[in-house]
């Protein structure tokens, strides 16, 4: 079977339930010193994350009146507030530590102690990520959007209703209404988060002291990301999961190698496993267990659980059922290629409609829909669009795994290269990982690509672009990658792939 070239307008219609932070939680906002009043817009963007305030800006660029209602006083939405960018400034701080304890002494690097100040941990986090929401208000400034501060409500599809934040109430009026409100944490049932002892992401980014036994609720990416915080600062960390495996869309292989480095690292894995009651009377937590098949019940303690089984579209509030815009049984708004709902002048992008849950996907649905509304052309494939684990090793692939192209039925050829064999990575004595390839054998076109390494995040950006310029293995292979750099474990896949590697 052949791997046919698409179009790069062919809109991916794929469901993903990848568990990552996106849009606004809290999407509809007010201003504080605009006015929308009664002068009508051509856009207004309702949600103000990566999604939502990409679009505004997009907007304006195309030379569109706009306005961005966000309730949540700040921009950026849960992904720069609560989200991406807190995580992954723990997720430095706690590798720094961790390397200082277990790494500087075999680069000559010795000192007789090294301790965790929580407090300025945290405060590093806060900073950066008060710097960047004041950054995009800088950007709307800079572009003319007007940003209105409150909870918003359709009225009619071309009138929103907003509760400011001040307490007064505003009408705004567009001729195109973008819903870009996110999404929210979903809800287990039986267990109520307090975000003290029982904690969304949110409460993980912002505990108090280092709890001693950490349970991670779901192993998806945000569950290992925040449970590998946690235990390179100290806690024992146990992550109980319903499904067979860890991050059901990575690539099987690359799945286990990964699991095998978390566990070197002492993070704990009880899979196939489901939370039948969780207890907080006591001075911890008591979670009730038992096999996803069902069998003998088990007990296991904590002293905080960190419930992280997915997210879920957030539109309560808005009243789309005043206006018609139809959804399906998952709460997400359909949209056709345009981004439009069945409701004429009503559109939705990022969280609340089918595909990847991720930032860069929302902000690639902004852009793309306003340009459709600005009467140009947009295009977001979603095969295209990568994924990334911000752990130690990280995790990173775009295209399909090894598994989805044996389903297909497809001819293939694999080519895998370890960062053991990478000088680079051994001169940093950081080379736990691998890049794994795959290609159609007829033509040699790649399908997929994954990376397990330190800054996979960073190196599966070139697979990205071959992919969306329908590249071959070989392609990859007679570019000529700099010496030293991690980026050659790459191309040496891609020989391994239609050739052989030359360092292995």
């Amino acid at each position: 079977m052949t791997i046919l070239t698409l179009s790069r307008r062919k809109f991916s219609t794929y469901l993903s339930s990848r568990f990552l932070y996106s849009n606004s939680k809290y999407s509809f906002s007010l201003t504080r010193s605009f006015s929308s009043g009664s002068d009508e817009n051509d856009v207004v963007v309702i949600g103000g994350g990566p999604g939502g305030y990409v679009a505004a800006i997009k907007a304006a660029q195309l030379g569109l009146k706009t306005t961005c209602i966000e309730k949540r006083g700040t921009l950026g939405g849960t992904c720069l507030n609560v989200g991406c960018i807190p995580s992954k400034a723990l997720l430095h701080s706690s590798h720094m530590f961790h390397e200082a304890q277990h790494s500087f002494a075999n680069h000559g690097v010795k000192f007789s102690s090294v301790e965790v100040d929580l407090p300025a941990m945290m405060g590093q986090k806060d900073k950066a990520v008060s710097n960047l929401t004041r950054g995009i208000e800088g950007l709307f400034k800079k572009n003319k959007v007007n940003y209105v501060k409150g909870y918003g409500k359709f009225l009619s599809p071309s009138e929103i209703s907003v509760d400011t934040n001040e307490g007064g109430n505003s009408v705004v009026k567009g001729k195109n209404i973008i819903i870009a409100t996110g999404s929210d944490v979903k809800d287990l049932p039986g267990i109520t988060i307090d975000e003290k002892r029982i904690v969304s992401s949110t409460g993980a980014l912002a505990l108090t002291e280092i709890p001693k036994r950490l349970v991670v609720i779901g192993a998806g990416y945000i569950g290992l990301e925040m449970g590998s915080v946690w235990g390179r600062l100290g806690s024992e960390v146990t992550v109980v999961e319903f499904a067979a495996d860890i991050v059901p869309t990575m690539d099987g292989e690359v799945r286990k190698q990964f699991q095998r480095a978390l566990e070197k690292q002492k993070m704990k894995f009880m899979l196939k496993t489901k939370v039948v009651s969780v207890d907080t009377t006591g001075d911890g937590v008591k979670l009730t267990l038992e096999p996803a098949s069902g069998g003998e019940q088990t007990t296991l303690e904590a002293d905080v659980v960190l419930v992280s089984a997915g997210r879920v579209p957030f539109t309560s509030g808005l009243e789309l059922d005043k206006i018609g815009v139809e959804t399906d049984k998952g709460g997400r708004i359909l949209v056709n290629e345009r981004f439009a709902t069945n409701v004429s002048g009503v559109y939705a992008i990022g969280d609340v409609i089918p595909g990847p849950m991720l930032a860069h996907k929302a902000e690639e649905d902004g852009v793309a829909c306003v340009e459709f509304i600005a009467g140009k052309e947009g295009h977001v494939d979603y095969d295209m669009v990568p994924g990334v684990v911000y752990t130690h090793p990280e995790v990173s692939y775009v295209g399909k795994t090894e598994e989805q192209v044996k389903a297909l039925g497809v001819d293939y050829r694999v080519g895998k290269f370890p960062f053991l064999a990478n000088s680079r990575a051994k001169a940093i004595d950081d080379a736990e990982g691998i890049v794994k390839v795959i290609a159609e054998k007829e033509s040699d076109k790649i399908l997929g690509v994954h990376i397990m390494s330190p800054n996979a995040g960073e190196l599966i950006h070139e697979a990205v672009l071959a992919l969306q310029y329908g590249a071959s293995s070989e392609d990859i292979a007679r570019t000529c990658h700099a010496h030293p750099t991690m980026s050659e474990a790459l191309k040496e896949a891609a020989m391994a792939t239609y050739d052989k590697p030359i360092h292995m």
